[in-house]
């Protein structure tokens, strides 16, 4: 009778191990980008935490509106338009990259990245991207979990 029991109570543990696992994967993190205010805001499990100032799409590129998640983390992505390597300090991506999902693709269009123009933070001139100052990526980059929830307005 034990052995049965023992057994049933094993055989049940299995059962809810796949949805431990999804659970723990899921990430409280959220970034609302304002376009017009051209402001992003960290939230982890609904605090506040900190507003960066980006650069967004200009009016003939502008950035996508909508809710997406970060589907990839990259450091050192290369601009292959420009055929620039990754780390390069010409690169206009930055050296930190975090792909989302927008318009239909999968992180690797459209990202919240740094820049090699701190000219350009605060103002309308990617081609849908979201920019930041290298120092504010690279503090995002260590903090938002991937599958965090970005909402552009």
């Amino acid at each position: 009778m034990k052995k049965l029991l023992l057994s049933a109570l094993l055989s049940l543990g299995f059962l809810t191990l796949p949805f431990a696992s999804t659970e723990a994967a899921t990430t409280k993190d959220q970034l609302i980008v304002d376009t017009q205010l051209n402001k992003m805001d960290y939230y982890q499990d609904g605090k506040f935490i900190k507003s960066f100032t980006v650069a967004t799409g200009k009016a003939a590129t502008p950035t996508p509106k909508g809710t997406f998640q970060i589907v990839n983390k990259i450091k050192n992505r290369p601009y292959y338009t420009g055929k620039i390597k990754g780390g390069d300090p010409r690169n206009p991506l930055g050296d930190r990259w975090l792909g989302l999902n927008m318009a239909g693709t999968y992180g690797t269009t459209y990202a919240i990245h740094g820049t090699n123009n701190n000219q350009a933070i605060g103002k309308w001139t990617t081609l849908g991207c979201i920019r930041m100052y290298n120092n504010d990526i690279h503090w995002l980059f260590e903090r938002v979990q991937q599958q965090a929830t970005v909402t552009v307005k």
